[in-house]
């Protein structure tokens, strides 16, 4: 379907029975699980849902935690996530004062076991994520709230919290955080790797932060970027339990070596000591999930191979070399090669702007095929738009009697290559060295090329004149494009 969003490079994903064991062993919604099991009827919670404090202890026991000072705060942090998440139901005193109870301790609300804890038990993979995401949003909740110093600053006379008084803009803090996640994805999925390599903090935050056009970043910017790099220290630690990411933290010596003016130095070779963070497997799961649902495009490997050569040639349009080959991969091994050659050579025709780079395409899969794909191959050799790219592929396979071809189709397929090129990677230093190449091998090269009938001809000819170093040359390619625009 059309998409007017971003369009990002797609996730190679690890499987959903893989990934459902990870939710289920991360430390927050294991906890959760084993809360959700351990409540009963003489269970209390608040007017929130929250565990009671004198019920704490009991539950911090539940998860082996009682000899640990911070316990009874895990167990409140678990059992909030087993009510975000549907692993319990809470019922508050209203319920029971409509049936009638009239035990003071029904002042308090009950809980009971919620759908989410008997699909943990019986559902399959994809239940069991779908629970982790719950749970994923409420932690994600939790990391863009005030800070307690913050809250604790803004309680007025009578208790109750100031929202109005907190510096606190919930809609700026959601979209820095998704920014930053959103980068360390496209980080990661442009690695090419599920894991990728741990990102230096500084690095994320100066991401969202220095503008792209500026030089030395000014003494402002970087007291920002360090207000920042400390605030996603708080919150990378708390999204790290539920699954989402690895992470070292800042190394709070550093607080004490800070400067003067109270930002310390981003030393190349101190930055691990800055904080590192990493998407898990799971965590790029939830974060494309997350990315779906702001109207992104994020595709995974994989979901095109049940799809048209039509569609696979368009979507490996803008993927990367790595995972344009994976997803190749797995389009082949559902086909015959005869058959898959016949319908890939069929979608890599045409005359749009788009058929240059499904030519491109076609013939990086074609090389995946095995000789079985020949006949299908050698059909279409006197084509005015394959017999190009059907001749590399019989020469490479050290094919006999390939006829030579036409200059007219050698001329053709060199605008047609450069135009794939240029649409799939701009200018790249390789391209320039096919410029030079062809220009170099071909004396008389724009003389003929300016009269080719290809629709590309013209925007070729004008990049060829930008990316040639020889000024002479360029200015041929130069005027060439323009009587090719004027034919």
């Amino acid at each position: 379907m059309p998409h007017d969003g971003p369009i990002l490079p797609p996730v190679r994903l690890r499987p959903d029975a893989e990934l459902a064991r990870a939710a289920l062993t991360a430390p927050l919604l294991a906890r959760a699980v084993r809360l959700a099991r351990w409540a009963g009827p003489e269970t209390r919670v608040g007017a929130g849902g929250e565990l009671i404090d004198e019920q704490l202890p009991a539950a911090a026991e539940a998860l082996g935690l009682g000899g640990d000072d911070d316990g009874p705060a895990y167990a409140s942090e678990a059992w909030r996530t087993a009510v975000d998440a549907g692993l319990l139901e809470v019922h508050d005193p209203a319920d029971h004062e409509a049936a009638g109870a009239a035990d003071a301790a029904e002042a308090y609300g009950t809980v009971t076991a919620g759908e989410g804890l008997e699909l943990i038990a019986s559902g399959g993979p994809r239940d069991v994520l779908a629970i982790w995401q719950e749970a994923l949003e409420a932690v994600y909740a939790d990391a863009i709230a005030p800070l307690l110093d913050e809250l604790s600053e803004a309680i007025g006379p009578d208790g109750e919290i100031d929202y109005a008084a907190l510096d606190w803009d919930p809609e700026g803090e959601a979209e820095f955080l998704d920014g930053v996640l959103g980068n360390l994805y496209l980080l990661t999925v442009t690695d090419g790797a599920t894991g990728g390599e741990p990102v230096p903090l500084p690095a994320l935050a100066a991401s969202m932060i220095v503008p792209d056009d500026m030089g030395e970043p000014t003494d402002d910017i970087l007291e920002q970027v360090s207000v920042a790099m400390m605030r996603l220290d708080d919150q990378f630690r708390l999204l790290e339990p539920i699954g989402l990411v690895e992470y070292q933290p800042v190394d709070e010596t550093l607080m004490v070596e800070e400067s003067a003016d109270g930002s310390a130095s981003l030393e190349d070779e101190d930055l691990s000591r800055y904080g590192l963070v990493k998407l898990t497997p799971l965590g790029l799961h939830g974060v494309r999930v997350r990315l779906l649902e702001a109207g992104v495009t994020a595709p995974v490997v994989g979901e095109l191979a049940d799809k048209g050569a039509d569609v696979l040639l368009d979507g490996l349009a803008r993927y990367p070399e790595a995972a344009a080959h994976a997803e190749t991969e797995q389009w082949l091994a559902q086909r015959e090669p005869a058959a898959a050659a016949h319908e890939l050579l069929a979608a890599a025709r045409g005359s749009d702007a788009g058929g240059p780079l499904r030519r491109l395409r076609c013939q990086q899969a074609l090389t995946r095929v095995g000789a079985q794909a020949e006949p299908e191959v050698r059909a279409v050799l006197d084509d005015a738009e394959l017999g190009g790219l059907a001749r590399v592929w019989l020469a490479e396979r050290g094919a006999s009697d390939v006829p030579a071809p036409p200059e007219s189709m050698v001329f053709w397929l060199s605008i047609d290559t450069i135009a794939a090129q240029l649409d799939a990677d701009g200018e790249p230093d390789e391209l320039r060295g096919l410029v030079e190449g062809l220009t170099g091998q071909h004396s008389g090269f724009f003389d003929a090329a300016w009269r080719v009938d290809h629709p590309a001809t013209a925007d070729v000819l004008e990049a060829m004149g930008r990316m040639h170093p020889n000024k002479r040359v360029a200015k041929e390619a130069r005027k060439a494009a323009f009587k090719a625009r004027s034919r």
